[in-house]
């Protein structure tokens, strides 16, 4: 079968599976979404959510935390590894949306890229959730369920991203990116994947 429809039946599958597929970061606002997917880097979404509370409850926005004492923020997201390079990012964003942006995270990829520790993946992030903009979302998983199951032949996260686009329709690239996520967390793990358990294993070049 061609690729675009593949990707339908696969999606068409596991939806069945999944069909609450929302992001695995604790947010209120598209700024608190925006920190959050910058200390994501390296570590585990529920590592974040431990120290987010913290975080924001000392530093609710983007003003407050652009002068936050960075030992203070170092301490506190210590956990989530890299934390002083980490520091850096979310406080240089956080001044960044000050100065550039009235303090408002914008909805454009461009302007996103601008913000120090944002790359595709995060703004994907923030426009998919925050803005109901369609994403494909490329991470570590997406990445690695996507080439198993025989969508792209890369590995680089930005061929990645632009070969699904090619074959996934708007309306559910968001949504297919968190389930294949979740399978990829669940199911079609790094090492030992359960095959024999996964639903889409008669159409996945991986598992034939």
């Amino acid at each position: 079968m061609d690729k675009a429809h593949h990707v339908k039946e696969v999606y068409k599958l596991l939806q069945k599976l999944y069909p609450n597929s929302l992001t695995f970061l604790d947010y209120k606002t598209p700024f608190q979404l925006m920190v959050a997917v910058v200390l994501s880097a390296q570590t585990t979404d529920a590592q974040v959510n431990k120290v987010t509370p913290v975080l924001f409850g000392k530093y609710p926005d983007p003003g407050s935390l652009m002068v936050a004492e960075l030992t203070d923020v170092e301490r506190i997201i210590r956990s989530t590894g890299f934390y002083k390079v980490k520091t850096r990012n979310i406080t240089g964003a956080a001044k960044k949306l000050v100065t550039d942006f009235n303090s408002e995270v914008p909805q454009n990829m461009e302007e996103l890229l601008t913000l120090p520790g944002v790359g595709r993946k995060s703004a994907n992030v923030i426009r998919a959730h925050c803005y109901n903009k369609p994403a494909i979302i490329v991470d570590t998983h997406f990445s690695r369920v996507t080439k198993r199951i025989g969508f792209t032949d890369s590995s680089n996260p930005d061929v990645i991203e632009s070969d699904l686009l090619l074959i996934t329709e708007e309306a559910i690239q968001t949504d297919f990116s968190m389930i294949i996520n979740i399978h990829g967390r669940r199911i079609c793990t790094s090492r030992n994947p359960l095959c024999e358990e996964c639903i889409i294993r008669s159409i996945c070049n991986y598992s034939t």
